[in-house]
């Protein structure tokens, strides 16, 4: 039963406690504060493999903080998910084209009616987030770029170390948000999916150059390191949701996200490396599992990766290389155990997708979930019936309403993450504190358009600090 009265406390109550339990906080667990002495070089503060420090909170950890029975994960074809064809087969086609025609008849009627955030302006926005694409994407990458080879001198050469430190440089300079790489085993090569969304069957080889053809994508068995880098998405868009002002933060991020893929393929090519990307929207592997063992955050309650510098707000994406980098390993930052008490995004789902169990289970909601971890499974046939048939567009709502979706402008942010993550017992009382604040609030998606956003409307001071 959903808990719908909290005990809530004012602002001013929370202030003066939070004041209290900060200085314990830093009493007992804070690092030292700066002796004075001058900032260490860029070298130490962003370490041999060029990544930034985290925030003190967020430890370092052998495993994910969700459970993986590596013995039971299987490679997954993404066939099955909600967002290939797995939709139609499971609800059939009749029910399939007559949600197709319900959505295109209340987005015809929403114009008419001038419905705020689907809106002829606000359609056409979303639109043109779609635009411009440069041809499909591909799993070779464009191939523009002159190689080492071609300008008749030697490929690139260094450590792993170094590699890493480049790659991150780079990809940063083209627009990912964080990166992180995971060393494909025989247990991380699960994670990689055994079709392609198009059906294309991918498959590893003892092979020198990878390559394609009409049934199957070929990686070669040298290309053992897998990059995964994340992009913003603009809060402040996806409080709109569910729009189509909302729906488009959504899109320019997967557009972005494409643009970084093919700057770091040509990239990589230039040195004499090979880059294998994802040759379709959402392709190559699972996301929020990669980007778990990568170290950029953890899996929560909504069933996606929560980061600790942006919560949600971000999309996962991945290329498999063979340049040898350092990998990266999961994190703890007290988020899954957040998830476990909050519940406020499952509650706020209008579709009832999400899991309100108090505890992550073994079991899947159906077929477009991948067995062998523990997690909060969703029902997408829920959540995909919903947006057709009520949204028209995506959701996301619950991405908006998540408490960790904040902006870290002022100190009692970062405190309240500390807190999350070395004092769970106060896990309920932060939710609490996040509804008194009313941060989970949607917004008047007219009013987005008499806003001064920033550059993709995303707030560039929230972002990998050094403190």
């Amino acid at each position: 039963m959903v808990e719908k009265d909290r005990k809530l406390i004012n602002r001013r109550e929370f202030i003066r406690i939070a004041g209290l339990t900060a200085t314990s906080l830093a009493a007992n667990s804070i690092p030292s504060a700066s002796t004075g002495r001058e900032a260490a070089p860029p070298s130490q503060r962003l370490g041999i493999t060029g990544k930034a420090p985290r925030p003190w909170w967020v430890k370092t950890v052998e495993t994910p903080t969700i459970e993986v029975d590596w013995d039971q994960v299987q490679r997954f074809d993404s066939r099955k998910t909600m967002r290939s064809t797995g939709f139609a087969e499971l609800i059939g086609k009749d029910e399939y084209e007559h949600l197709l025609r319900v959505a295109q008849e209340n987005a015809k009627q929403r114009i008419i009616n001038h419905t705020p955030g689907y809106t002829l302006k606000d359609q056409a926005l979303n639109a043109a987030q779609s635009a411009g694409a440069r041809g499909p994407r591909s799993f070779l990458g464009p191939r523009n770029a002159l190689t080492p080879q071609e300008r008749t001198v030697p490929p690139w050469s260094g450590t792993p170390e170094e590699a890493t430190r480049m790659l991150r440089v780079a990809m940063r300079h083209f627009g990912a948000a964080t990166i992180g790489f995971v060393e494909l085993n025989h247990q991380t090569r699960k994670l990689i999916y055994s079709h392609d969304p198009d059906g294309k069957e991918l498959i590893f080889q003892d092979t020198e150059q990878a390559s394609e053809t009409e049934t199957q994508r070929i990686i070669p068995n040298k290309a053992k390191w897998v990059i995964v880098y994340t992009v913003q998405m603009s809060i402040e868009t996806l409080k709109r949701a569910p729009t189509a002002i909302a729906e488009q933060t959504t899109l320019l991020s997967y557009s972005r996200g494409r643009d970084i893929q093919e700057k770091t393929q040509e990239f990589l090519r230039g040195l004499g490396y090979q880059c294998l990307g994802e040759a379709t929207s959402n392709a190559l592997g699972i996301a929020p599992a990669l980007g778990v063992m990568a170290g950029l955050g953890e899996l929560s309650r909504l069933n996606r990766m929560i980061t600790p510098e942006f919560g949600p707000m971000v999309r996962v994406f991945k290329m498999i290389t063979d340049i040898p980098v350092v990998p990266d390993k999961p994190i703890d930052a007290g988020i899954v155990e957040y998830c476990k008490s909050c519940k406020k995004c499952a509650e706020a789902c209008p579709a009832s997708a999400l899991s309100l169990a108090d505890e992550t289970s073994w079991e899947t909601q159906g077929p477009w979930s991948n067995p062998g971890h523990k997690a909060f499974f969703e029902h997408s046939i829920s959540c995909r019936t919903y947006m057709s048939e009520k949204a028209g567009t995506n959701c996301s709502i619950c991405f908006a309403v998540c408490p960790f979706s904040k902006k870290n402008k002022v100190w009692l942010h970062s405190w309240v993450k500390a807190g999350i993550a070395k004092l769970p017992l106060l896990d309920g009382f932060l939710r609490s504190m996040d509804d008194a604040f009313s941060y989970g609030a949607q917004k008047d998606p007219e009013e987005w358009w008499w806003q001064n956003l920033p550059e993709y409307g995303i707030d560039t001071e929230q972002t990998i600090r050094e403190d």
